[in-house]
Parts: C-alpha cells; structure tokens; sequence
C-alpha cells in the first residue's frame, strides 16, 4: 500500500472531474444565513500523507467554514483540561436521533448522547468557556499550530449570521443548564460554540491538521507529541459511530474511515498510519452531509483501498 501523495493524484483529478455530477442533488444549508450564500457548484480535496506529501484536486484552497467538524477539535482541548471526568457529562454512544434534537436531551436527564451532536459540544464548549481565558482563540490557535497555517481563523460574518438564529441551540443550552451540564450562562456557551463552528480552513489546512489523528497523536512535520498517547485511537472511534450523524453507519459501510462531517460541506477523514484526507462542497444530502464529498470519499476508498475494514 503507498504512502505517497503524488501516487493518488491520477485519482483525485478523476474524482473532482466527475464531482459536478452531483451538483443539484443537495441543498447548501438555508439555516444559517452566512452558507446560504456560498456558491453552491464548488468541491475540493486534499490528502496529507505522513512522510509530508499533499495532494490536492479543484477548490482544495478555498476556505470554508468547517462548522461541525471543528468538534473534534475543541473536543480535544475539554479533554486535555478535564481528561476522562469529561466523560461524566457527554456519553460515547451514536444518538439515534438528529444532531440538534431536544428531546433527547430531556430523555437522557441532561447528558448527551456524545460529544458530536449540538448538546454535547455545547457541553463541551461550556468546558472551555469554564477554563480557557479567550476560548475561540484558544481553538483556533490550536488549529493554525495543527494545519502550520497563520491563515486559519474564525469568519465572524458566518459566526455573526449564524447566532442570529441559533435558537434551537440557546434552547439546548437552557436545557443543559437546567439539568445541571451547563455550568456557564447558556448565551457565553452558545457564542463560544457558534465561533468554533465558524471556523474558516481550506481543505489542506484541514487535511494537514487531522494528521495527528493518523499518527497517534504526532505532529508529523516536527515529531512532537500534540495529541496524547491513546487519544487519536479513542476520538477516531468516537468519529467512526458518530462523525457522520445519522449516517455514521452508511458511512462505515460505504466509506469505512473515522470521519466528521458539517453542515458547512466539509467532511474531514482518517485513514490510520497513513493519511488525513479533507474534502468540501457545499451541496448537503437531508442528513446534513456533503453529498458530493460523501461520494468522493466513497470512491476514493473503494478505488485507493484506503477502508479500515
């Protein structure tokens, strides 16, 4: 199996070649009013590879809004402040139901179901409002040093759009609060929260900052340990039952690698030992993924030989 950017090149260009089959088959998301306006006829992908090669194919250098897929992110930071306690306030189980949904916070007293969908990242989120002195630039901090990019930042435009009907989550946080999950004032959490989702990356920043995911928690371009021991394993499993909402299992079986989607269109995924791959397009299917992305890395998969399974 090669570990070499440039022998999958052949592979990306066919791909973003066939990627404006799907145009139209999704929808941008209409909720949050900044990705509404994204053009909706755009893809890209990028791959990064452990011995630091990238390669890449269409709008690879576009930034996007990551949206959920900062998640896995800001997960990583509660975990280094609160380490396995975290766990007492977020379950590791897939939700069965959508990742915005309220009732199931009510049928789960107050403990979400992971920390994937909206309540448990608020509950995640309210970690770092609790501990972290400026928590969005905490995040993307830890991005830029993640991807090697100073580019890396929030789009408050996206950020400021999207709290102007983030009702459900406010609504969410309330909930959280009123169970006892919600130590901060539920608007702090949900602006923090809504911040992190606006995180703006290309899909090479975004491949190069999930390659410590495929090397047990190492920076592969300087060696150092950024992640620790153990941790990639256990938030990659976290990404394979639960990264794809409720299309984590098509996902598996179709795709067959720890990934997380967001409604922004990017889907970021792991291909353990070897490689991150990020990919982009705005279109989503009615669970809220990518659908061109979707097929992209489904193809990719099948064709590279790149499944876990």
């Amino acid at each position: 199996m090669t570990t070499n950017a440039t022998a999958f090149q052949p592979l990306l260009d066919s791909i973003a070649e066939e990627a404006p089959v799907y145009y139209g088959q999704g929808k941008v998301n209409s909720s949050i009013p900044g990705l509404a306006r994204v053009d909706p006829k755009q893809f890209g992908i990028a791959i990064a590879t452990l011995d630091g090669g990238v390669a890449t194919a269409g709008a690879a250098k576009v930034p996007f809004s990551i949206q959920s897929v900062s998640k896995v992110f800001s997960l990583c930071l509660a975990l280094d402040y609160m380490g396995e306690d975290l766990w007492t306030r977020v379950g590791r189980n897939p939700s069965g139901q959508r990742f915005n949904s309220l009732t199931r916070i009510e049928q789960e007293q107050g403990r979400p179901m992971n920390p994937f969908v909206n309540p448990g990242a608020l509950v995640v989120a309210d970690c770092l409002v609790e501990r972290a002195a400026t928590p969005i630039h905490t995040l993307i901090g830890f991005l830029r040093k993640l991807a090697h990019s100073q580019r890396v930042g929030c789009d408050y435009d996206v950020a400021k759009s999207e709290l102007s009907t983030a009702f459900r989550n406010y609504a969410a946080a309330s909930l959280l609060k009123e169970y006892g999950n919600l130590h901060g004032d539920p608007r702090a959490v949900v602006g923090a929260y809504t911040h992190f989702c606006a995180a703006s990356m290309t899909c090479v920043e975004l491949a190069k900052a999930a390659l410590p995911f495929a090397n047990d928690g190492k920076d592969p371009k300087t060696g150092r340990q950024v992640l620790p021991p153990g941790r990639a394993r256990r938030v990659n499993s976290l990404m394979l039952t639960c990264g794809l909402y409720d299309a984590a299992g098509d996902f598996a079986y179709r795709v067959g690698l720890p990934a997380k989607s967001g409604v922004g269109g990017g889907i970021m995924a792991i291909v353990p030992n070897r490689m991150a791959i990020a990919v982009w397009s705005p279109e989503l299917d009615p669970l809220g993924n990518s659908v061109a992305g979707f097929a992209a890395l489904e193809r990719l998969t099948r064709d590279g030989d790149l499944s876990v399974f």
